[in-house]
């Protein structure tokens, strides 16, 4: 129990006031050093007189002389400061530490741990990121509209399709808003508020069925293609399972792993954890499957696109190429295209940030367009649905136009 201006706070119940708690009372009791002087006026320095050792609230001052500036690393539990950095403290000529001009209470100079080249640039990103989202749902949502409203559309392949567009619309509308209730949001990844947690477990869940689903859609083209012999209800019932079950055991087998690690569950679970091999591993699987799929799909295509005696060979290979560029999208392997993340500060890190922005946040869109907007029975279904809406639109210009005649001629007929 610490007691601050008469306000008593139960220490046991915030990991935050724990650690604060910890750090006051190594630096009042600790015979360690912490800080180290940067600047000292002789001419203005008197041996006898010192700012006393105080802790605020941050980090711990050592004993320092006066017309002294000292300085120590950026504390790295402070979400957006740099560690790497340093925070300054001045000790006044009559031994007391420099008090803010406008609070009048001693001051510590932390504004140097936070690089704000690097936060604009992360703010571009992060605006890049939910740009591409927004556009990857506005897609996905007008692809799930065409398959559900067109009967002609409906069928095993379309039904896959659809599971496939709503995990990652789900998936995309809460990174959009992870980014913009989160990530914007200090106070909220430094409380660790219980929502923010649920909600990295639910993002992440969505994010698992997508790339499931996407494997659903490469087992379904096999299975069309090789294992002819499965109904297609029986397959889908899998499909089912598969594309939305499985995804709960992982990602619920990952919460829990996570949730009882010591450390894990701090910052909106935004931290980098070991527990998260728990989703990665079942993605890598998912994805070498998929590639499987895509082999042996491919040789089977190139088999059944084989050249008529009177085509020439690469007719066949242009087609088995386009497919097979039509594929990769679907089983996800575009993200094989950025294997390493450069290392911070690099001159090839901030490229690697934008571009993977641009790849992970239009990939709802990439599939909207080659799965919805470029598929051949849907362009048939649109443009047969605009033929029959502007023969509607000719008739009643038609029946316009014989209305007026009838009326002159019955103003003739009178006359």
């Amino acid at each position: 129990m610490v007691r601050h201006q008469n306000v008593s706070l139960d220490v046991s119940k915030d990991p935050k006031l724990q650690l604060l708690d910890a750090l006051m009372r190594e630096c009042y009791t600790a015979n360690t050093s912490h800080s180290q002087i940067h600047e000292l006026d002789p001419a203005k320095s008197q041996d006898s007189v010192w700012c006393p050792r105080t802790f605020d609230g941050f980090s711990c001052w050592d004993e320092t002389p006066a017309a002294a500036t000292v300085f120590q690393p950026c504390p790295e539990f402070v979400i957006g400061f740099d560690s790497r950095r340093f925070a300054y403290k001045r000790c006044m000529e009559n031994g007391t530490w420099f008090l803010h001009p406008e609070g009048n209470k001693p001051w510590t100079n932390y504004t140097t741990c936070v690089d704000i080249e690097d936060l604009s640039f992360r703010s571009i990103v992060n605006s890049i990121y939910v740009s591409g989202y927004s556009v990857s749902v506005a897609a996905l949502l007008l692809s799930i509209a065409i398959f559900l409203y067109f009967r002609s559309l409906q069928c095993t392949r379309i039904r896959i399709h659809v599971h496939l567009f709503s995990a990652f619309a789900l998936n995309n509308i809460l990174w959009i808003v992870w980014y913009k209730s989160v990530v914007d949001r200090v106070s909220v990844v430094q409380n660790n508020e219980v929502w923010c947690q649920v909600l990295h477990v639910l993002t992440n869940y969505f994010m698992v069925t997508s790339y499931i689903w996407m494997f659903c859609e490469g087992l379904h083209l096999h299975i069309a293609l090789v294992v002819v012999f499965v109904k297609d209800e029986v397959a889908m019932r899998w499909f089912l399972v598969i594309g939305w079950g499985l995804p709960l055991i992982i990602v619920g087998l990952y919460t829990i792993v996570r949730y009882l690690t010591p450390g894990a569950t701090v910052r909106c679970w935004m931290e980098q954890s070991d527990t998260f091999w728990i989703i990665i591993i079942p993605v890598l699987v998912s994805l070498f499957a998929s590639f499987v799929f895509l082999v042996n799909v491919v040789r089977v295509l190139v088999t059944k696109l084989h050249p008529a005696p009177n085509q020439h060979t690469t007719v066949a290979m242009k087609k088995a190429v386009r497919a097979t560029l039509i594929l990769i999208p679907l089983f996800g392997l575009h993200f094989v295209l950025i294997p390493l993340v450069p290392q911070p500060n690099t001159p090839g890190e901030r490229v690697y940030q934008v571009v993977s922005a641009l790849l992970t946040s239009l990939q709802g869109l990439c599939v909207a367009v080659l799965f919805c907007f470029t598929n051949h029975d849907v362009i048939l279904v649109l443009k047969a649905t605009a033929a029959r809406l502007l023969k509607t639109n000719d008739g009643i210009a038609m029946t316009g136009v014989t209305a007026g005649e009838s009326l002159m001629n019955t103003r003739e007929n009178v006359v």
